[in-house]
């Protein structure tokens, strides 16, 4: 049976986008047993942020479409789990994608742990250089870092523009700086950015309900958070461009997982600015997802562009959030996992003197929830926008979501929701228990070959069910829109 919502966890979320307090019981959830297993509420948050993302949509699409009321959402803990491992579902031509490269991972110091990112080659690079180390050789590497502390190591390797972090505890994380400024925060940011009234969007009709359907999404994201966003933008309609350097290595498995529904095109801001203008011009949303203060110099900060394109609205995401002392240092899920102690917690008991070796969310979770949050507070900006005008800023951070899930989050239990009884996807009859993710894989042709992936879990009665267009090979779009 389903059970009724609203949790306090959705509640809670969708309060911070500013929604409707009512609206929160159109949402029903199918829970199902084992579904993102933690010992932190990986589940509750995924809930929650996909319930809110899809809530959102729902409401974009009654009010473009006419509707009386909001169309009733689903939340089923099948697909939110497979979707929140979409990069491990997805094959090519039956190839399984490579995850990590072999010097992205924990390492022993001379005190404790260190986490390192190192996928692309000039983090790479960096990180060797920072520990003086010629060659890409792991026993090269264990052994330098072995010789330091963990802090010493997180200091030299950002120094050096690399990517490492040490291993803290909560507490240890909770003192910390950074830490005190990211909990002062709301876990969305939202505020108006001009007087302008934004372009009207047009009514809709016809099916499945589109609600972003019309809306120009200018996407300058990279890895996971930022193009789940956008990803889910254009599973809901929007035409969304996806704009690269062409000097910054992107990986390939990720862009396609990521990839569904947009276009992707490679452009220099440094000597292509007039190509980006006119893109600038005509876009009604843009999403960044570097550091603060990356893209500052070439005059892409929130207030520029709005100043530029008046009505625009401007979603920021962030590792750490655009304050504190490290405002401006790269990050990652897995980094951010290390610093704030949930690795810790998730760890593994071991008899050795640091008492836990450090482990891991069953999922990339600060990712992925917080790219569905990003993407639902464009679509409640958008939802804004009609009732009020005005252009809209959002910022979101991995380190805000990691804090939100460590302290705000409580393990909820479904029999303590009151049941409802509703119809069951006949492919779902039997299922309480998520114990394979077939029911939620499907597969299709695109020009990087035969794919196999996660559908999304976004699902609201009259809804898209699929991304209109696969992914394309990354860079091959023309950047214009269409």
């Amino acid at each position: 049976m389903m059970n009724a919502a609203p949790v306090n966890d959705l509640e809670y979320v969708w309060s911070a986008l500013g929604g409707d307090s009512a609206l929160p019981v159109r949402v029903s959830l199918l829970p199902r047993r084992d579904a993102l297993e933690a010992r932190l509420p990986v589940r509750e948050l995924a809930r929650a942020c996909v319930g809110a993302c899809t809530l959102a949509a729902a409401e974009l699409g009654a009010r473009r479409a006419g509707l009386t009321g909001v169309p009733g959402v689903t939340l089923d803990d099948g697909a939110i789990a497979t979707a929140f491992v979409s990069e491990r579902h997805l094959l090519v031509d039956g190839r399984a994608p490579v995850m990590f490269a072999p010097l992205s991972r924990f390492w022993r110091t001379a005190d404790g742990w260190v986490r390192t990112h190192a996928n692309y080659p000039h983090h790479r690079a960096r990180l060797l250089a920072a520990l003086k180390v010629a060659e890409e050789d792991p026993d090269a590497v264990g052994a330098a870092l072995a010789e330091r502390s963990s802090v010493e190591v997180e200091e030299a390797v950002y120094a050096a523009g690399g990517l490492a972090v040490a291993l803290r505890t909560p507490e240890e994380w909770a003192a910390h700086e950074q830490a005190v400024a990211v909990a002062r925060r709301p876990l969305v940011e939202h505020e108006r950015s001009d007087t302008v009234r934004a372009r009207a969007l047009p009514s809709l009709d016809g099916t499945p309900l589109l609600p972003a359907a019309g809306v120009r999404v200018l996407d300058l994201t990279r890895v996971i958070a930022g193009p789940v966003a956008t990803r889910t933008l254009s599973l809901l309609g929007a035409d969304v461009l996806r704009v690269d350097a062409p000097q910054l290595p992107e990986l390939a498995d990720q862009h396609t997982d990521t990839g569904f529904g947009k276009r992707s095109a490679k452009l220099d801001l440094a000597t292509d600015r007039r190509a980006f203008e006119e893109l600038l011009s005509a876009a009604d949303v843009v999403v960044t997802g570097y550091r603060p203060g990356a893209l500052e110099r070439y005059g892409l900060s929130a207030r520029a562009l709005t100043e530029r394109r008046p009505g625009l609205v401007v979603a920021e995401l962030s590792a750490w959030g655009a304050y504190g002392p490290w405002r401006e240092r790269r990050g990652f899920d897995s980094l951010v996992q290390a610093a704030t102690g949930i690795a810790v917690i998730e760890g593994a008991t071991t008899d050795g003197p640091a008492g836990r070796s450090p482990g891991a969310l069953p999922a990339q979770a600060l990712d992925h929830g917080t790219g569905y949050l990003l993407a639902a507070a464009v679509l409640r900006a958008l939802t804004e926008q009609g009732e009020q005008g005005q252009g809209r800023c959002v910022r979101l951070s991995l380190a805000r979501t990691a804090e939100w899930l460590m302290t705000g989050i409580r393990p909820g239990s479904e029999e303590s929701l009151a049941c409802d009884t509703a119809p069951r996807d006949d492919a779902h009859d039997t299922a309480d228990v998520y114990d394979a993710p077939d029911a939620w894989l499907t597969e299709r042709n695109s020009a990087l070959g035969r794919l196999r992936y996660a559908l999304p879990p976004v699902s609201f009665a009259g809804g898209p069910v699929d991304w209109a267009r696969p992914p394309g090979v990354w860079g091959a779009d023309p950047a214009r829109w269409v």
